[in-house]
């Protein structure tokens, strides 16, 4: 258990020459406004280290191990753990490996770690601590025996996959996809209005989206004074109902029963309020959700897209995959909108691996050069 920095960076001196280092953490965001990595877990093949953020401070000393291209950094699901560990600490992870993404690249129906070592290793991951508090001092010694079997495990699991890669000549597919995975961060939303995050606010007319703006801008505030995640203010399919039915009094409001006792009693009258001084705010003054300009589309090929989809779906049935792994939507999309040329031109497109060009690009090429007008 490392709670300084004089341990971690200890701890950092004698893990840089390892070859591979599981890692995972946990974090608070069911319990706070802004979450937090309140835990982070790592492991070799001799040591099962947990490292508390909370206690020890700033992490730079691990960056050099994370950044170092010799060691291999193993993680099961890795988007979130590599956002968050950029976010807190400004690490960036280099020569990833991740267990879930090769799970799928082999055909795994189920592809949660749980699933993954009762299948390959039989052994059962215990999972109720998920949803725990993670902020909480001091953890109870069941946790922190949960999370250290959380990455135990990982560094025989990514052996086991990646002999099984080799073996189906997919290892290089499954690792150019994790140095692309390694390079994902957090999109920052700046000034943008809040109903840009919310499923269903392009529907509104003017006034409700108005009316949404400012019940958003409220739980937000809300939401930080009381350090609280968002959801737990107020629900977002709530604020929808609310901008679209614009109740004038308590009793209106209640009649929606979006709102429990209590946060009729803490929310209601800043609620009716924003109401009311937006219906006031003229038409032209109101938010407007931001839509394309009605673009000439591009005309893509039907019959170019269709054969592009049956050779996928088909030769993705013959490797036991999702079609999705081999090609997705938008990649097909482009191949069949591009002004093909050759083979040379499949690097060109935007979103294409080289991994799909070095084993697919014969196949598509053959099937683009038949199309062409």
């Amino acid at each position: 258990m490392i709670t300084s920095a004089i341990e971690l960076k200890g701890l950092a001196e004698s893990i840089q020459h390892e070859t591979m280092i599981a890692v995972d953490l946990e974090a608070d965001s069911m319990f706070r406004f802004k979450e937090r990595v309140c835990l982070l877990q790592m492991a070799t093949v001799h040591r099962n280290i947990l490292i508390d953020p909370l206690q020890a401070g700033d992490l730079s000393a691990l960056k050099s191990v994370f950044a170092n291209e010799k060691v291999q950094k193993v993680m099961h699901g890795a988007d979130y753990d590599i956002r968050s560990l950029f976010r807190d600490f400004g690490i960036e992870v280099r020569n990833l490996f991740d267990t879930e993404l090769a799970c799928r690249f082999l055909g795994s129906k189920e592809t949660g770690l749980e699933a993954v070592l009762a299948e390959v290793f039989q052994i059962q991951l215990e999972k109720k601590y998920q949803k725990k508090n993670w902020s909480q001092r001091p953890l109870p010694q069941d946790m922190l025996e949960y999370a250290a079997k959380d990455v135990v495990h990982l560094i025989p699991l990514a052996v086991h996959l990646q002999n099984e890669l080799k073996q189906k000549g997919r290892l290089d597919w499954v690792q150019e996809e994790c140095d692309i995975l390694s390079r994902v961060r957090s999109v920052a939303m700046n000034n943008a209005p809040l109903f840009l995050r919310i499923q269903g606010a392009g529907r509104l007319d003017l006034r409700s989206l108005g009316v949404l703006e400012g019940l958003l801008q409220y739980r937000l505030k809300t939401a930080e004074k009381k350090d609280r995640p968002v959801f737990k203010i107020i629900s977002n399919k709530a604020l929808i109902e609310m901008a679209k039915v614009q109740p004038s009094d308590s009793d209106q409001l209640m009649a929606l029963n979006l709102l429990s006792m209590k946060q009729m009693h803490m929310y209601a009258p800043s609620i009716l309020k924003i109401i009311q001084e937006t219906q006031r705010i003229p038409m032209h003054e109101l938010p407007r959700y931001p839509r394309e300009k009605n673009k000439r589309p591009k005309p893509v090929a039907p019959e170019k897209l269709q054969k592009l989809r049956q050779w996928r779906d088909s030769r993705a049935g013959k490797l036991g995959l999702d079609p999705s792994m081999l090609f997705n939507k938008s990649q097909l999309t482009a191949l069949a909108l591009h002004q093909f040329k050759g083979k040379e031109e499949l690097s060109k497109i935007e979103g294409v691996r080289k991994w799909q060009i070095q084993e697919f690009g014969e196949e598509v090429t053959r099937i683009l050069d038949k199309e062409k007008p």
